[in-house]
């Protein structure tokens, strides 16, 4: 499931570590990277890498276009499937496949990367990077079989984009609605685009 604000009650450890140190960094201002990176340097010289949280989710839809969103027993609203990529070297495409499979029984098979979207911290939420896959149309018969994990899905729905699009937790349904709204990859900074990224340059 999407990180913020809720925590999956099933995962140990939600964050992906890339480097030494566990803790998220906090934002440093009028400081060079030097002065950053001696006081948050282990013992040994190495230098520290920031902990970034990463997650995974998918887009899924029936033949008439409507998406697959679930409803988590954990946290308030809807998302869709997927959820935190493992820290054993799980890659983003790894975790969305695991994460639909656990969720809803469905096996992906293909998939684009359509979203990126780059989150701060803040007090109650760490933040991340959340990756969304436009996964397609799945067919009748596997949506038929889906079977939901209980203990984290309460229920699920195949609804039209607009409909979904009102239901879905707002972090989520900035994501979606950007991923959708044409065929090219998708760069966000807190479920916005950012100037001058995503078009090339004159046009």
């Amino acid at each position: 499931m999407q990180l913020a604000p809720g925590v999956k009650p099933a995962r140990a450890s939600w964050r992906l570590h890339i480097g030494s140190r566990p803790q998220m960094p906090g934002r440093h201002r009028g400081r060079t990277v030097a002065d950053v990176t001696s006081e948050s340097s282990p013992p040994d010289g190495n230098v520290a890498v920031p902990a970034i949280p990463a997650s995974a989710g998918a887009l899924i839809f029936d033949r008439s276009g409507r998406l697959l969103i679930l409803k988590p027993t954990y946290k308030s609203g809807w998302t869709i499937p997927g959820g935190v990529m493992e820290a054993d070297g799980e890659t983003p495409w790894q975790a969305c496949r695991r994460e639909v499979r656990e969720e809803c029984g469905i096996d992906l098979r293909h998939g684009r990367l359509a979203c990126v979207d780059f989150r701060r911290p803040r007090p109650g939420s760490p933040g991340g990077i959340r990756f969304l896959f436009d996964c397609g149309t799945v067919d009748d018969a596997c949506l038929a079989a889906i079977t939901v994990q209980a203990a984290e899905i309460s229920e699920y729905r195949l609804a039209a984009m607009p409909e979904a699009l009102q239901l879905l937790r707002r972090p989520i349904r900035r994501r979606v609605r950007a991923a959708t709204a044409g065929r090219a990859l998708v760069y966000l900074e807190q479920g916005r685009r950012v100037a001058g990224v995503g078009k090339r340059r004159g046009k």
